[in-house]
Formats: structure tokens, sequence, C-alpha cells
């Protein structure tokens, strides 16, 4: 199969609701039924795309990073509990990327494969391609909770973190007190490491 005609197929994947994907979960661990573990691979497909997307190569290179992924949703799929409540896209995206980062370090090195992140691309070798790309996940995931958090806790924490702003000039703009301020700082940080704590302890295992 061509990568396009691949991604094609994926586009088609049919989203799971949460009620079907709990019963798919319910009958493939508790009652060992095939067909919901093949249902659950095929409506998962979409991670091995979202896996892929930062590599940049020829096809070959590229369909094989496909079927290592398919081989880690696989195997996420396998192992995974549901009753741990971590949601099974986290879960299943770290094994899904460890599948291809180790395949790309055991088995193409020296080939023209880079990761791109925005609009760079990474290929100075300041850092492995496993730690470049564990960082920029890391990242992602942290700027996803910071969009989860109340609006001024997420300004609080997008003008320190990110912006280098002065707290006194943040508590200007948001038309707060300073001791206002921290205590934004401060419930912000705890509501992110709180977001981040299940994932976290997902990736160390």
């Amino acid at each position: 199969m061509r990568l396009q005609d691949y991604l094609a197929e994926v586009t088609k994947v049919i989203l799971l609701e949460p009620t079907e994907e709990k019963q798919l979960w319910f009958q493939y661990k508790n009652q060992g039924d095939l067909e919901s573990r093949r249902i659950l691979i095929e409506r998962y497909q979409p991670l091995v795309v979202k896996a892929l997307s930062p590599w940049r190569g020829n096809e070959a290179i590229l369909m094989d990073l496909v079927q290592e992924g398919i081989i880690g949703l696989i195997e996420a799929v396998e192992k995974y509990d549901p009753e741990r409540g971590v949601a099974f896209s986290l879960y299943a995206i770290h094994r899904i990327r460890g599948r291809m980062l180790n395949f790309m370090e055991k088995e193409v090195k020296g080939c023209p494969v880079s990761i791109e992140v925005g609009c760079e691309t990474l290929a100075d070798g300041a850092l492995s391609v496993a730690e470049t790309a564990e960082r920029n996940f890391l990242a992602d995931q942290l700027h996803t909770a910071m969009e989860r958090l109340p609006n001024k806790e997420r300004l609080a924490l997008n003008g320190i973190f990110f912006e280098e702003q002065e707290p006194r000039q943040i508590a200007s703009l948001l038309q707060i007190s300073p001791p206002h301020f921290y205590r934004l700082q401060q419930q912000g940080i705890r509501r992110v490491r709180g977001m981040l704590s299940r994932l976290m302890a997902e990736m160390k295992k």
C-alpha cells in the first residue's frame, strides 16, 4: 500500500463515541472478544498518522514507520487497562511514537529523515531523536493542559513562562493586585501538574 492510500483510508475512519468505546473495551478485556479488539485497532488508526506527522523522508521509510506505529497501536490495545483511568489516546500515542523512534535509531541510522517541529528541522544532533521527540511531545501536552486552565490562570502562566513578562506587568494587564497574581500562578501550576500527573506516571513505566 502506498502512503497516500493509507492516509486516505484513515481519513474515512469514524471515531468512537465514548459509550461505544467503553463497551468495546469491556467486551475485549472481560470477554476476550477479538472482534472488539479489531474495531479498537481500526478506529484508533488516526493515532498512527498523528505520530507520523512530524517525520519527513522518502515514502518507503515513512511506510516502515507506519508499520511500526501500527504494531505499537496493537501492543497498546493489548496492554491497556481501562480501569486505570488514563485516556487510551495518551497511553497509546506514547507507545506508537516509541516504536517509530526505536525503528529509526536501530534500523535506518543516517537516512534522510528528520523531525520537524514548528518551522524548524531538528537535524543538528544536539539531542538524540528520542530525546527530541520526547521533549516536543511533552511540550505539546503542556500547552494542551494550559489551554484547559481558567482564562486568568492561563494568561498568568503564559506571561511568566512563555512571554517572559514581569509579574507586576501581568498583574496590571489583568487588572489584579500582585498578591492575587501570585495566587493565580500557584493555582495554575497545581492544575497543570494534576492534568499531567497521570501521563508522567505512564511514561515512567
